[in-house]
């Protein structure tokens, strides 16, 4: 009877506690909703403004950010997080546009990069500018925490490459 008295008031859900840590099935669910509204949100403006989708900017972007403006099938899909089918069906789209063209690496003839044309230059870097500001305006709410919440989720994101 004393226990229950103590208790009156307090909620069941230690999560709705101020300062406890919210359930892991919380923290996914806004991780989800966070990626997905953003992404849609990004994706529209770079498609309106620059007919791009997201995909195909980040993969311009990562070829635009490698040495020599060039980069492999591989690297991009690993930076991008695309299946090899997706990367493919990526650059194609990029080729048909002229903003990339696919080229046989060196020695290696079975190996095919993407190398960045001029108007792929110019369409990631004015792309850029419409990306980076729409991101930063979209996260400015995090406010202080936008350091906390970035080394949290980098530590997330090293601990599932890691090979078991």
């Amino acid at each position: 009877m004393q226990q229950d008295a103590l208790a009156r008031g307090v909620p069941r859900d230690a999560g709705a506690l101020p300062g406890v840590a919210p359930r892991a099935a919380e923290t996914w669910l806004r991780i989800v909703q966070v990626h997905d509204r953003i992404t849609r949100r990004v994706d529209s403006a770079l498609h309106r403004q620059h007919g791009l989708s997201l995909t195909g900017f980040e993969a311009l972007r990562r070829i635009a950010e490698s040495p020599g403006e060039q980069a492999s099938m591989g690297e991009v899909a690993d930076a991008v997080g695309l299946s090899r089918a997706g990367v493919t069906s990526t650059i194609n789209r990029l080729v048909a546009d002229g903003l990339v063209l696919r080229e046989r690496a060196g020695s290696d003839r079975r190996l095919l990069h993407a190398r960045l044309t001029p108007a792929g230059r110019e369409r990631v870097r004015e792309a850029g500018h419409t990306h980076d500001e729409l991101v930063a305006h979209l996260l400015v709410l995090l406010g202080d925490d936008a350091a906390v919440v970035t080394d949290a989720l980098a530590r997330v994101s090293a601990a599932t490459r890691a090979r078991p």
